[in-house]
């Protein structure tokens, strides 16, 4: 049976899973959902046997119900192939009393490789399949991992072309480095005055900006996004909580049925709202850890039931959960909504105008599985350093903020189900961060000096993606004022 999407704002926009990938953003500015959320198909008796591989397959059959077998594992097995330094794609190691599931073994050494690995295959299927002609314009704003990723993906991909903004002061050295160093005519990268959130609000009023889809179809371009309102991206997400609990079933660290609860660093709620994905599809997940860096709009939330991004934009040492304007917690809001568009809409627009909305009793009652809390930068610092201490273990911050949250969760509740910490980036993402977290008197030296050090303490090898940026050159050193965004993507464009 063919699944359908509809918008979160209009509920009589209806297509089908390659048009919302291709469109990435509704028409209205609303974001693709899909009309039901499907029950896994297979057991996990029969999940537990399987690979990465297999088990994204049984997960995206059935939400892409328009691509045939063939084109879904082509993308599949084109995605999560030798790009990732573990056979097993996404291995879950245990350390500190938790299972550490780690998503940074793809090319960037962030979890956004889980799926934008897959997003270009998944994107040029899709465009072959609605005969669309034009060259497809990936339009991407980034907090610093979805940026180098994106890249990764679509550079030198035939009939695409990527732009990428980032927030110029807002992101770590390496995650700097890794995008301006990035190769391919078909890829500009952008820093901006600005933060993550002014970014991403100039991406999406280029997304609804009719004058300028006009100007770019008339000379065969059209737009897409590869960020995480993109479906394309959240239900590749939606696999490894499915992999995961399989795995520990095969393990033996699991009984059939035995819950676990996931503690998710959060900033645009993609990654968590997978995870309440795989919920409702017969994972049994308990309670969802949703963790907050000092950016703490979705810790209010879950605590008060109102939104409000009216504060003080904070940069921290997680520089991708730096977000105030979590675009993806809209898909939730919709489903707690009863799925009411016009409701939904009316929050959203109130948060346009207002900068804040409040959700009724009612839907803060659908909420329960959710727990929310944050880590300030200190506890963020002293949960790497005790966490090495205690096991060798060394972690990077956004992953040390959902563990320092995890141990909050665990005073407040008493609550000792197994539990899942999402670890997003390899520590080698954030060496400086990391090491003099373990040591305050590694502060004195270089970045690449601390990625030495760091493979000398822990005893991982450097991923190729550090060594490879270590001489790069800097091939984009394009910089603008928010309001300059539309300019420079004409002038890439020979608009």
């Amino acid at each position: 049976m063919e699944l359908f999407y509809r918008s979160t704002r209009n509920n009589e926009e209806r297509v089908t899973a390659s048009q919302a990938i291709l469109q990435g953003l509704a028409a209205d500015g609303g974001l693709f959902v899909p009309e039901e959320i499907p029950n896994l198909a297979v057991s996990m008796d029969a999940l537990k046997k399987m690979s990465y591989q297999e088990t994204a397959y049984e997960v995206m059959r059935l939400f892409f119900t328009d691509f045939t077998r063939e084109e879904l594992a082509h993308c599949i097995n084109s995605a999560y192939d030798d790009k990732f330094d573990d056979d097993t794609i996404a291995p879950l190691r245990a350390a500190g009393g938790a299972y550490y599931l780690e998503l940074f073994h793809g090319a960037t050494i962030a979890f956004k490789d889980m799926a934008l690995s897959i997003l270009p295959y998944l994107m040029i299927t899709a465009a072959r399949k609605n005969h669309v002609t034009n060259d497809i314009v990936i339009l991407t704003a980034t907090s610093g991992d979805t940026g180098k990723a994106a890249l990764a993906g679509f550079a030198e991909v035939e009939g695409t072309k990527i732009i990428v903004f980032y927030p110029k002061d807002g992101v770590s050295p390496i995650q700097q480095k890794q995008m301006v160093t990035q190769k391919g005519d078909n890829t500009l990268v952008v820093g901006i005055h600005g933060n993550f959130d002014e970014a991403q609000t100039g991406v999406k009023e280029m997304f609804s900006d009719k004058a300028l889809a006009e100007e770019m179809w008339a000379k065969g371009y059209q737009f897409s996004s590869a960020n995480s309102i993109n479906i394309g991206r959240l239900v590749p997400q939606i696999a490894y909580y499915v992999y995961a609990y399989a795995k520990m079933l095969a393990g033996g660290e699991l009984e059939t049925g035995e819950p676990i609860n996931v503690a998710v660093p959060t900033g645009n709620f993609g990654n968590i709202l997978a995870a309440y994905y795989a919920k409702a599809m017969g994972v049994p997940i308990g309670k969802l850890i949703c963790a907050s860096n000092e950016n703490k709009v979705l810790f209010d939330f879950f605590r008060s039931g109102s939104y409000d991004r009216n504060r003080e934009f904070i940069l921290t040492s997680s520089p991708s959960m730096d977000i105030l304007i979590s675009s993806n917690l809209e898909r939730l809001i919709y489903q707690i909504a009863g799925r009411d568009a016009g409701v939904n809409r009316a929050f959203m627009e109130t948060l346009s105008t207002m900068g804040s909305y409040t959700i009724t009793d009612e839907m803060r009652e659908q909420l329960k599985d959710f727990y929310g809390n944050y880590a300030s930068e200190a506890e963020t610092a002293a949960t790497i350093k005790g966490l090495y201490e205690q096991t060798g273990y060394v972690i990077d911050p956004h992953t040390a903020v959902a563990s320092c949250v995890y141990e909050k969760y665990k005073k407040d509740t008493d609550d000792r189900t197994k539990t899942v910490i999402v670890s997003t980036a390899s520590p080698y993402k954030f060496t400086r961060t990391v090491m003099t977290a373990i040591d305050p008197s590694y502060d004195t030296k270089g970045d690449f000096e601390l990625v030495d050090e760091l493979n000398r303490l822990s005893g991982v090898k450097v991923p190729k993606a550090i060594e490879e940026i270590r001489t790069a050159p800097i091939r984009h050193k394009k910089v603008c004022e928010v309001s300059e965004m539309p300019k420079v993507v004409k002038e890439f464009l020979g608009l």
